[in-house]
């Protein structure tokens, strides 16, 4: 075997090996690059507070705000969902007769397998979807402990190494590793910034959609698209799907439903394809397949939470590779931007 073909194989057995030590150490991985994204984030709140006061007054600070932007957002969740769930389990009556309804249509039409498969997805399978989010948000508790802890280290420990890395403490390398992780860290600001910018938007224009349309718990479901919209792609169609479901139910109209699903798919559309793009510009151009792939592989990986932190982990491997005369190619072709651009 020639020398190419052999560092082939050793480069993706490395790449086996390092993705089944993410996935067999997740519950040690996933904290941690949680919190060095929260770090980036946070740290000029941390930087600032830190010039007029003490280091651990505004370490203290810079912790209470972060928690409390994190339990705003995570009750918002819990509450959208909570209502839908009650307003689900008031009129569980009505979905089971639509659901049989369906299944009797279908075995009219000779479609059997297809009456089963609706037969399977009842009122029940409803409840228990809305039971395993609540589970899912209450086992966040422990992951959200662990994070904080890895935070309140970090910011501790950030200045401390960005000076030594500054000073040539690490050679060449350390002075490339911070100019890396500074332009990491300003485009992970940038892309909470858009992304939360357009989960504001499309969940203002979801709630007044709905409402338009007459369907109940509308401010639950511009509650649900906002917080759903920092998941790509997953988020944005959950989030039209269930309002879709309970439109069925509450119209007791398939034409009605419809319509909800095409007019919420154009407001996801249009803030997702249109102006979300010109907003971040070429700086977090990502090609639409990447996007898709980081955010299934880390939600394969990770759970919930890597499916959140999939985009900007691959905004950082693609900086580093940005970073690198070798690996600037890989950056280029995986990222969105047109040719002449790139």
């Amino acid at each position: 075997m020639s020398q190419r073909g052999i560092a082939i194989m050793i480069g993706i057995s490395t790449a086996i090996l390092v993705a089944a030590a993410l996935y067999l150490a997740r519950s040690i991985f996933a904290p941690v690059a949680f919190a060095f994204f929260i770090i980036a984030l946070v740290w000029p709140l941390q930087s600032a507070l830190q010039r007029p006061l003490p280091k651990l007054l505004a370490l203290f600070i810079t912790l209470i705000v972060t928690i409390v932007v994190l339990l705003v957002l995570v009750s918002m969740t819990a509450w959208g969902f909570g209502r839908a769930a009650q307003w689900l389990v008031a009129n569980a009556a009505r979905f089971q007769t639509l659901y049989m309804q369906g299944a009797e249509w279908l075995e009219g039409h000779g479609l059997y397998a297809a009456g089963t498969l609706m037969e399977t997805f009842n009122v029940s399978w409803l409840i228990r979807f809305f039971q395993s989010v609540a589970t899912r948000l209450n086992g966040m508790v422990g992951f959200a402990v662990v994070t904080f802890i890895f935070v309140m280290l970090g910011l501790l420990e950030i200045d401390v190494l960005q000076r030594k890395l500054a000073s040539g403490e690490a050679g060449a390398t350390g002075r490339k590793l911070l100019d890396a992780s500074r332009e990491i860290a300003s485009k992970f600001r940038r892309y909470m910034l858009v992304r939360t910018a357009m989960s504001l938007l499309t969940g203002l224009a979801m709630w007044g959609f709905a409402a338009a349309a007459g369907l109940d718990l509308a401010f639950a479901w511009g509650v649900i698209a906002f917080a759903l919209n920092y998941i790509p792609f997953i988020g944005p169609l959950v989030a039209t799907l269930l309002p879709t479901l309970f439109a069925v139910a509450q119209f007791e109209s398939w034409q009605m439903a419809i319509a909800v699903f095409a007019g919420m798919n154009v407001i996801q559309f249009f803030s997702g394809s249109y102006i979300e793009p010109r907003i971040a510009g070429r700086a977090l151009a990502m090609s639409p397949f990447v996007v898709l792939l980081a955010v299934f592989f880390w939600a394969f990986m990770w759970g919930l939470p890597g499916a959140f932190i999939g985009v900007p982990l691959v905004i950082a491997a693609l900086t580093i590779c940005e970073q690198n005369e070798a690996s600037r190619p890989i950056a280029r072709l995986l990222s969105g931007r047109p040719p002449a651009d790139a």
